[in-house]
C-alpha cells in the first residue's frame, strides 16, 4: 500500500483539497478555500500545513471568529449548499467565538467545516494557556460547547483518526437533509504529529448529490388530497432554491393556479410580480398571502422547516377542516403538523405531483384563481404605498427598502439577517430572480449582515450586494468590512441610524413596555435611565476608518443619488442614513406569540396582556 508520511494538519488540508461534489452532472470542488485566526492552538499545525499548499488551497485572514463562520455560511447560501469554507481558530476564546455562527449555520441547514485548535492530547501538559479545568473530568475542553449546535462533531486524539472522521464529516455535510455545521476539534499536538497515511486516502473523491424521489403510494395520495381540495395553498420554502427548483414552482403554479406564499428562505423563487405569487405568510406577512392561508382548505409545504414567523405560532391555518402536505428532502420536517410526507428533491417532488395532477386535469376553481389576482393587486398596491409613504422630517425605513430596491438591478442581491429590517424586507423588497433576496433568519444573527455579504459577494462576485443593517447590528460585527477591502470585494452597505434596537422597542411597547433599554443614550444622572440626549457615535467615522469609502445621505433625493455614487466607487461603500424608528410597516391580520406578563402593575400592560390572551385562543394543534 502506498503511504504518504505527513502530519495530521498536513493531511487533513490534502484531504480537504481533493474533496468534490457533483449534481445533475456539474462537478465542482466542495471547499472553496479556508478562514482563519491563528493562536498557540493551530498556528503550528494548521498554520504549518496551509503555508505549505498556499499554492493549491486558499487561506482568508478575517477579523472575528464568529463572522467567519457567517462569511462561509453566507457563500454555502448563495452556493445553494454546493460549495462552502473551512474555518479554523486557537483554542479558547478564538474557539467559543465560532459557537454562534456554528448554530447560525445549523439551524439555517447550511455546510460549514470549523477546525478549532484543542488542548493537548497527552494531557502531560496541562492546564496550558486558555484551558478550561473541570474537576469531574479531564476529557473535556471549551470545544464540548459546540456538540448541541453541530450536525456532526468529533475531537482527533490521535493522528490517525482523521482517516475515519473527515470522510464521515464529509457524509454530513454534503447531505441535503442532515447538512449543518460541522465541528472537529484538533488539540494542538495531534496536529504537530505524524504517520504514514495511505495514499487513496488523500485521491479526489467526488460526492453524489441525490434527487430523490418521492414514494410513489404518497404521491398518488398527495394528487388525490390537491384534487379534492377548493382552497389549496403552497408555502415555498427555502429548499426549493437549494434544489434550484424555481422553475418547476414556476410550471407547477401556473399549470394549477395554485397560489404560492414566500418565506425568508424562499423568497425570490418565483419573481415578485408571477400571477400566482402572493408574497410573505406569516407574522411577517403581506394580508393577501393571510387571508388565503387562514381560509386554505390544504396546505402543500415545499422546502420549509415551518418556523413559528411562518405559520404566526400556529395560528395562521384556521380553516378547521385544513390538511398539509409535507414535500421535504429532510424527513423531520415533511411530518411537521402531521402532513402527508412526501420525502424527496423539492424539483424532482414538484415535476411528478405536477405530472400526477397533470393526469388528473386538476386546476383550481376558476373563481378562486380571480380572488388570488385581486388580493395580489391589492397587496402590490400595499406595497406601494408604504415604499412612498414621505415620511418626515426623517424618512422612515419602509422607503428607505424601497429607494435601494429601485437602485438595485434585477440580478443584485440583498443581504440582511436581524432586527426589524428582515421582517420590513420580506414585506417590501421586490425581487425578480432567485438568489436576489438573501436573509438569516432561522437565527436571526444579529452580526451577520456583513459577514453574510462578504460570503454572498464571494460566491457571485460578478453582481452587486447590497447589505442592509441596522445600527445595532453594526455595533457588534463590522469588521469584515476591513475583510472585503482587503480581499477586493466590494459591498454597498445601507446603515440605518435609529439610535436603538428600535424593532425590540417597538415589540416591547407591543408588550405593554414603557422602558429606554432599548435607546442608544446617556444615562441620565437625576433618574439613572437611559433617557439622557443620544449617544453621539459616528458610523461614518467608524467605517471610514475600516477602510470603506463613506457617504452620508439625509432624506429621498440624497439617499437616490448616494446609491449611484456608489455603483461608481471600486470598494466597499458605507452609506448612513437616520430613520425614524417610530414608524414600523403594518401587521397585516397577523401575529407572533411573545408573551405578556400575567401580573403587572402596569396599566399598559395588563391591556396588552388581554390583546395577548385573545390572539393565543387561536393557537392551534397539529396532530
Amino acid at each position: 500500500m502506498k503511504t504518504r508520511r505527513l502530519t495530521m494538519a498536513q493531511a487533513t488540508i490534502e484531504f480537504l483539497k481533493q474533496q468534490y461534489v457533483e449534481r445533475d452532472g456539474q462537478e465542482v470542488p466542495f471547499f472553496a478555500g479556508i478562514f482563519g485566526i491563528f493562536g498557540h492552538g493551530n498556528v503550528a499545525g494548521l498554520g504549518e500545513a496551509l503555508e505549505q499548499s498556499r499554492e493549491t488551497f486558499r487561506y482568508y485572514q478575517a477579523r472575528n471568529e464568529q463572522a467567519m463562520v457567517h462569511v462561509a455560511s453566507a457563500f454555502a447560501k448563495r452556493q445553494n449548499r454546493l460549495r462552502t469554507f473551512a474555518c479554523t481558530t486557537s483554542i479558547g476564546p478564538g474557539a467559543t467565538n465560532l459557537v454562534t455562527g456554528a448554530a447560525t449555520a445549523t439551524i439555517n441547514r447550511l455546510p460549514v467545516l470549523l477546525l478549532p485548535g484543542d488542548i493537548f492530547a497527552t494531557r502531560l501538559v496541562a492546564p496550558v494557556l486558555q484551558q478550561l479545568e473541570r474537576g469531574d473530568s479531564q476529557d473535556a475542553s471549551v470545544n464540548d460547547c459546540f456538540k448541541p449546535v453541530s450536525r456532526y462533531w468529533d475531537r482527533i486524539n490521535r493522528p490517525e483518526q482523521i482517516i475515519t472522521a473527515l470522510p464521515a464529516a464529509m457524509r454530513v455535510l454534503t447531505s441535503p437533509a442532515d447538512t449543518g455545521a460541522v465541528t472537529i476539534a484538533l488539540p494542538q499536538d495531534v496536529q504537530a504529529e505524524a504517520i504514514d497515511y495511505p495514499a487513496h486516502f488523500l485521491e479526489k473523491r467526488i460526492y453524489h448529490i441525490p434527487r430523490t424521489r418521492p414514494d410513489t403510494v404518497l404521491l398518488r395520495r398527495a394528487a388525490e388530497w390537491i384534487s379534492a381540495s377548493t382552497k389549496p395553498l403552497l408555502i415555498c420554502g427555502g429548499g426549493v432554491l437549494y434544489s434550484e427548483a424555481w422553475e418547476a414552482l414556476d410550471q407547477f403554479a401556473r399549470q394549477t393556479g395554485i397560489p404560492v406564499v414566500e418565506t425568508q428562505a424562499g423568497k425570490g423563487a418565483l419573481p415578485w410580480d408571477h400571477p400566482q405569487c402572493l408574497g410573505p405568510v406569516g407574522s411577517n406577512g403581506g394580508l393577501g398571502a393571510n387571508i388565503l392561508a387562514r381560509e386554505a382548505d390544504l396546505i402543500v409545504v415545499v422546502g420549509s422547516r415551518l418556523s413559528d414567523f411562518t405559520t404566526a405560532s400556529k395560528t395562521a391555518f384556521q380553516n378547521p377542516q385544513v390538511r398539509f402536505i409535507g414535500l421535504n428532502v429532510a424527513e423531520f420536517d415533511a411530518y411537521k403538523h402531521a402532513a402527508l410526507p412526501l420525502v424527496c428533491d423539492a424539483r424532482v417532488g414538484l415535476e411528478e405531483l405536477g405530472q400526477a395532477l397533470k393526469e388528473k386535469g386538476y386546476q383550481v376553481p376558476r373563481s378562486y384563481r380571480e380572488r388570488t389576482a385581486t388580493l395580489r393587486d391589492q397587496w402590490n398596491a400595499e406595497v406601494d404605498r408604504v415604499r412612498h409613504l414621505n415620511n418626515k422630517p426623517i424618512i422612515s425605513q419602509g422607503e428607505v427598502i424601497g429607494i435601494v430596491n429601485d437602485a438595485a438591478s434585477p440580478e443584485d442581491m440583498v443581504v440582511c439577517a436581524a432586527g426589524g429590517l428582515p421582517g420590513d424586507l420580506l414585506k417590501l423588497w421586490r425581487t425578480s430572480r432567485p438568489n436576489g433576496y438573501h436573509l438569516e433568519y432561522g437565527y436571526s444573527c444579529m452580526g451577520y449582515e456583513i459577514a453574510g455579504g462578504l460570503g454572498a459577494k464571494m460566491a457571485a462576485p460578478e453582481h452587486e450586494v447590497y447589505v442592509m443593517v441596522g445600527d445595532g447590528s453594526y455595533l457588534m460585527l463590522a469588521g469584515e468590512i476591513a475583510t472585503s477591502v482587503q480581499e477586493g470585494y466590494k459591498l454597498t452597505i445601507v446603515l440605518l441610524d435609529n439610535h436603538g434596537f428600535a424593532c425590540i422597542n417597538r415589540l416591547s411597547a407591543m408588550c405593554g413596555g414603557q422602558n429606554t433599554f432599548n435607546d442608544f443614550r446617556f444615562r441620565n444622572k437625576r433618574s439613572g435611565q437611559l433617557d439622557g440626549k443620544v449617544l453621539p457615535i459616528d458610523y461614518a467615522a467608524n467605517a471610514a476608518s475600516l477602510g470603506a469609502h463613506v457617504i452620508k445621505a439625509k432624506g429621498r433625493k440624497e439617499l437616490e443619488q448616494a446609491l449611484e455614487e456608489a455603483k461608481t466607487i471600486g470598494r466597499t461603500t458605507v452609506i448612513v442614513i437616520e430613520v425614524d424608528g417610530s414608524v414600523g410597516v403594518p401587521g397585516y391580520e397577523s401575529w407572533w406569540d411573545v408573551p405578556v406578563a400575567e401580573v403587572s402593575e402596569s396599566a399598559n400592560v395588563q391591556k396588552a396582556r388581554k390583546e395577548y390572551l385573545s390572539h393565543k385562543a387561536k393557537e392551534r394543534w397539529f396532530v
